[in-house]
C-alpha cells in the first residue's frame, strides 16, 4: 500500500465555498499574521530571527483531503491537504501534510537509534494500532532536537514547493507510550516545529487530539485544525471552541451514522467540511468518493 494511504487510514482511530484563485504571495499578504514578535516556546535548536509572514486557511472555504493521491480539485474547494512529497495546490491555500511524531512505514531506518522511543526492556516501541510506525521519543533533550532538526528540514521543504501551511499528526503519540511519554514532551516538540513554521511563512495545524487542543493552541501557539470524523466522534465543539472558524474537518464515508448532508447541517459542524473515501483515492478509484457541504 502506498506510504500515503498507510498514513491516513491509521488516523481515525485517534478519534480524535469558493474557489481561490490568486497566487501563493498574493494569498499570504492577505490577512497575514506577523511574526516578528513570537517568542521561542523552548530552547532546542535557539531561536532564529522571526521575519516571514503566513496565512490562515480561509475561514469556511470548502476542503479536499488528498494524502492519498494529488489530483485536479473541485472547482468549489478552497483548501486542499496533500502529503509533503507530493505538490502544493498553487491555486489553492494548500497544506502540507508532515508525521512528526511517529516514523512513516518503511522509514524506521532512516531515524538514529537514540531518536526511536524503547521499552523498559530495550525494544522499539511501535504504535499499538500500527506496528509498521515507531514512536518518536520526545523525553529526550538530545532526541528533540533530533526530531526538530529533521522535521524542520522537510517544514521547509513545503515552504520551498509553494505550501501555505503544515499540519502535524500524531501530536498524541505520548497517549500511546505507556506513560514514557507526556504531554509536555510533546508540546516543547510542537512548539518549536510551529516556530519553525512561522519562520519559514506557514501556518501551523493541530491535526486531531481534541482533548487537548486548548493546550495546542495556547502553549504551541498552533493556528487552526485539522480533524477527521469529529461529527462522528461528537467532538468538532472542542476544536471551534478553540480555533474558532478555523478547523477543517474529513468524515469518512465507510463510518457515517448518518446522511453527511445531516452532519453538515448539524450546527456544531465546521463549515470546512468534506466526505472522502477512507483510502483518499483519486477519481476513478473504484471506492474514491468526495462530498461537499451545500
Amino acid at each position: 500500500m502506498p506510504r500515503q494511504q498507510v498514513q491516513q487510514v491509521r488516523r481515525v482511530r485517534q478519534r480524535s465555498s469558493a474557489t481561490s484563485e490568486r497566487s501563493t504571495a498574493v494569498r499570504r499578504l492577505t490577512g497575514v499574521v506577523a511574526v516578528a514578535a513570537l517568542a521561542c516556546m523552548t530552547a532546542l535548536t535557539g531561536c532564529a530571527p522571526a521575519t516571514a509572514a503566513w496565512a490562515l486557511p480561509p475561514a469556511g472555504a470548502l476542503p479536499d483531503y488528498q494524502l492519498g493521491e494529488a489530483y485536479d480539485a473541485d472547482p468549489r474547494v478552497g483548501i486542499i491537504a496533500r502529503d509533503r512529497t507530493a505538490p502544493a495546490a498553487k491555486d489553492r491555500y494548500s497544506i502540507c501534510y508532515i508525521n512528526g511524531f511517529q516514523t512513516q512505514p518503511g522509514e524506521l531506518a532512516s531515524w538514529p537509534e537514540n531518536v526511536l522511543l524503547h521499552t523498559a526492556g530495550g525494544e522499539i516501541r511501535f504504535d499499538p494500532d500500527w506496528p509498521d510506525e515507531a514512536l518518536l521519543d520526545t523525553s529526550s533533550t538530545s532526541a528533540r532536537t533530533a526530531i526538530v532538526d529533521t522535521v524542520s528540514d522537510w517544514i521547509e521543504g513545503c515552504a520551498r514547493d509553494g505550501f501555505d501551511a503544515v499540519e502535524f499528526d500524531n501530536l498524541d503519540s505520548y497517549t500511546r507510550s505507556d506513560g514514557a511519554l507526556t504531554l509536555a514532551d510533546n508540546l516543547a516538540v510542537a512548539a518549536e516545529l510551529v516556530r519553525v513554521a512561522h519562520g519559514a511563512g506557514l501556518a501551523a495545524g493541530q491535526k486531531n487530539a481534541s482533548e487537548d487542543a486548548a493546550a495546542w493552541r495556547e502553549q504551541a501557539s498552533f493556528d487552526f485544525a485539522i480533524t477527521e470524523e469529529c461529527s462522528v466522534f461528537d467532538e468538532c465543539g472542542a476544536y471551534t471552541a478553540v480555533y474558532g472558524d478555523h478547523v477543517i474537518n474529513i468524515e469518512y464515508a465507510d463510518d457515517l451514522p448518518r446522511p453527511f448532508a445531516e452532519m453538515c447541517a448539524d450546527e456544531a459542524a465546521p463549515a470546512s467540511m468534506v466526505l472522502r473515501d477512507r483510502m483518499l483515492g483519486a477519481p476513478g478509484d473504484p471506492d474514491y468518493t468526495f462530498e461537499l457541504c451545500d
